[in-house]
């Protein structure tokens, strides 16, 4: 039998698509071709796009998927993630490189098989609002099933625990905010001495401030909260003075606004700390404490004021340093009807997500920031036990 050898070439070779097909397969019943998901099992160094709405970041031993998007729904396959669009597989993930998931828009589903999947292999599952503020995390309550911590830490509200954690706090605040300013300052220095020196002025006085915690005393929080937040109030109305002059005119700023905020800077601010309590709250239960029992915040129904208080050491070295960074470089903030568009939303939480990675030093040693906000939580759990002293995580300027 004679062989046949056929070759097949391009009818146009010239002409190369601007995009990557996705891979697909004939279908010999429909006659047309369909495609074939993706799985995604490798390492990631730092940040991988794998489609729009879809990221895969590393994330210690493990990584960390975000996804954004109407018409996204996820379900499970034997031992993978599966993302379909449009009633279609698309990509799927290995639980076993999965450590979080993150539901960064409305209009995502799931099922419960992998609800349960999730909370049995520990993984974090987080919902985000369009502002990128948390509105639920689902976790296993195994992973918060130790109950010692959680008595000591309501018993410390009522003795000297409570205010010693507290007064660290603020200190730590105070000390990061004055670092923040002298780390931009910095710069300022040779382009424009008279504003380098008025940020120094405002930096002195920050600073003894700080000193001014460690003379507060009492037998219980409830004793010194109203001087403590004085001091804390008063260092952080120097604190965005000196952040205006580092702005400059680069962009209106009047001061900080939590509530109801439509200018920029807010806006930016506002976004970026509602990432980090998502962060700090999975800390706070996976270090087996309870979210809603605070020491410096007072309590309120639905208020987690322990979050709060452990987010104060955080709010300069992660997302004050990154929106300020983002505005002196002039990059885009887009705003419509008081909220930042999708495409702001998205860049400032890629560069916090950057920074959580990024490494700095705790107890002497380089840890990754998402790693050293964990570790905090269960520091503060060693306190409470009576293992150790809480020490606040200052960055090095």
């Amino acid at each position: 039998m004679q062989s046949n050898t056929f070759k097949i070439s391009r009818i146009h070779p010239e002409y190369v698509p601007k995009e990557k097909l996705p891979l697909a397969q004939f279908n010999l019943f429909t006659n047309e071709a369909e495609s074939i998901p993706l799985l995604i099992d490798k390492d990631v160094d730092d940040e991988i796009f794998i489609d729009e709405g879809i990221s895969l970041i590393k994330s210690g031993d493990s990584s960390q998927i975000v996804l954004s998007g109407f018409g996204i729904f996820l379900s499970k396959k034997s031992e993978r993630l599966i993302v379909k669009k449009n009633t279609k597989v698309v990509y799927e993930f290995p639980f076993f490189r999965l450590n979080e998931v993150i539901m960064a828009s409305r209009g995502i589903s799931l099922s419960s098989d992998l609800i349960e999947e999730l909370c049995e292999r520990g993984i974090r599952l987080n919902f985000l609002n369009n502002n990128g503020k948390p509105y639920a995390m689902l976790s296993s309550p195994m992973l918060s099933a130790t109950v010692i911590s959680r008595r000591e830490q309501i018993i410390a509200f009522t003795d000297t625990r409570g205010l010693q954690f507290s007064k660290a706090i603020v200190e730590g605040k105070i000390r990061n905010q004055e670092r923040l300013l002298r780390y931009f300052g910095k710069y300022i220095k040779t382009v424009d001495s008279a504003r380098f020196d008025r940020i120094e002025e405002i930096t002195d006085v920050i600073r003894k401030m700080s000193r001014q915690v460690e003379g507060i005393h009492g037998q219980s929080i409830e004793d010194a909260r109203g001087r403590l937040m004085a001091i804390e109030g008063a260092s952080g109305r120097l604190y965005w003075d000196g952040v205006k002059e580092i702005i400059g005119n680069r962009i209106e700023f009047f001061g900080r606004e939590t509530r109801g905020a439509i200018d920029a800077v807010n806006s930016l601010l506002n976004y970026g700390y509602g990432i980090l309590y998502s962060h700090v709250w999975g800390a706070v239960i996976n270090a087996g404490l309870e979210p809603f029992a605070g020491f410096l915040h007072v309590d309120r129904p639905g208020k987690p004021s322990l979050v709060l208080d452990l987010v104060e050491e955080f709010r300069q070295p992660i997302i004050d340093r990154i929106v300020i960074a983002h505005i002196n470089l002039g990059e885009s903030i887009e705003i419509r009807n008081g909220l930042l568009e999708a495409e702001t939303r998205k860049l400032i939480g890629n560069k916090i997500i950057e920074r959580l990675e990024s490494q700095e030093t705790l107890d002497g040693k380089k840890y990754k920031i998402r790693s050293i906000i964990q570790m905090q939580a269960r520091n503060l759990a060693a306190f409470l036990n009576g293992k150790r002293e809480y020490k606040t995580f200052r960055f090095k300027w």
